[in-house]
């Protein structure tokens, strides 16, 4: 994937306004499930700002750099930090950064306290092929595929490294002008919003905030639960209080796939969409035949969910009123 990837053309890549605090968060919760526990990971998210990206190349940039900063850590452990902010780069500070022109960015910082590099390793780091991993742990493609992706969005990646003391990786990218505001970006047609009821579920606060806020906007009924468990409680006490459900697919105690599979067993016509950044765990084809009716990949565009919505809910109305 990183070899097809890296050689893809970038005009087959579609660019959004993305909100890339979203998919930290989804890359930190995968990460945190699957890293064993001497590794500790800190999230600090002191931004929300939007960047203009495709959203399955900014996951592989997140990605890589976290795992990147894993394997500097695997043998002895240590603390692996997240780290969105924004900078204001002026013209008098941009002589270091001849890539970027003068204004905001958003700062992304994944940093360890693992091995370091020295300067020699430190000069290849970003070569294709280059890797310092053990045979059959590594390409050596996922950090110059990062550099190649951050390069096409306009933004600069940049390492600092002591040996024995740590890593971090830096990535600015420009932000998105303020004037093309969410509410400008989130616009719909109106042919597609509707008014039925749906349940939205995501173990993640905001983005179960932000679900509720969008489907509202459509002219929805909406319920968010934050716990699949009790989403499936709340299914089961009245099978037929809701039109659609809506789930994240990584959540403590029931995955999203899990959750599915109980509703349909109560509900075995309830039109189900599973969200989920990584396409690894499941695929649509897997999803169809567990009787999920879509798939969209974190972060979920507006419009996307706009569309898929009111495509399932007009689908279930025909197969009733049949």
């Amino acid at each position: 994937h990183q070899i097809l990837a890296f050689s893809r053309q970038a005009d087959d890549e579609k660019l959004a306004p993305l909100q890339v605090s979203l998919l930290v968060k989804e890359v930190v919760k995968m990460l945190r499930a699957t890293m064993p526990s001497f590794i500790r990971i800190e999230k600090r998210i002191r931004s929300h700002a939007l960047v203009m990206a495709n959203p399955v190349q900014l996951n592989q940039v997140i990605m890589n750099l976290c795992t990147n900063a894993y394997h500097a850590m695997k043998e002895q452990g240590g603390v692996l930090t997240v780290e969105l902010s924004e900078v204001e780069l002026r013209p008098d500070e941009i002589h270091r950064r001849p890539e970027l022109a003068a204004g905001n960015y958003l700062r992304l910082a994944v940093s360890d306290t693992g091995i370091g590099m020295d300067d020699a390793t430190v000069k290849k780091i970003f070569d294709p092929y280059f890797t310092t991993k053990e045979p059959g742990e590594g390409t050596g493609f996922g950090l110059s595929l990062v550099y190649r992706i951050v390069r096409l969005l306009n933004g600069v990646v940049e390492v600092e490294s002591q040996w024995e003391k740590g890593t971090t990786f830096t990535v600015f990218l420009p932000e998105v002008d303020r004037k093309d505001s969410p509410e400008k970006i989130a616009e719909v047609p109106s042919s597609i919003e509707g008014n039925e009821k749906i349940l939205f579920v995501d173990d993640e606060p905001s983005i179960a905030e932000l679900g509720v806020k969008m489907l509202e906007r459509m002219g929805y009924h909406v319920e968010s639960q934050t716990s699949s468990v009790e989403a499936l409680k709340r299914l089961e006490a009245n099978p037929d209080n809701f039109d659609l459900v809506i789930t994240d697919m990584m959540m403590p105690q029931m995955t999203g796939e899990q959750l599915a599979k109980n509703i349909l067993q109560i509900r075995p016509d309830m039109p189900i969409v599973l969200c989920t950044g990584y396409s690894e765990l499941i695929d649509r084809k897997k999803a169809a035949s567990l009787g999920i009716r879509a798939m969209l990949m974190k972060p979920v565009l507006h419009t996307e969910l706009a569309g898929v919505v009111r495509k399932l809910l007009d689908n279930s109305d025909s197969e009733n009123s049949a």
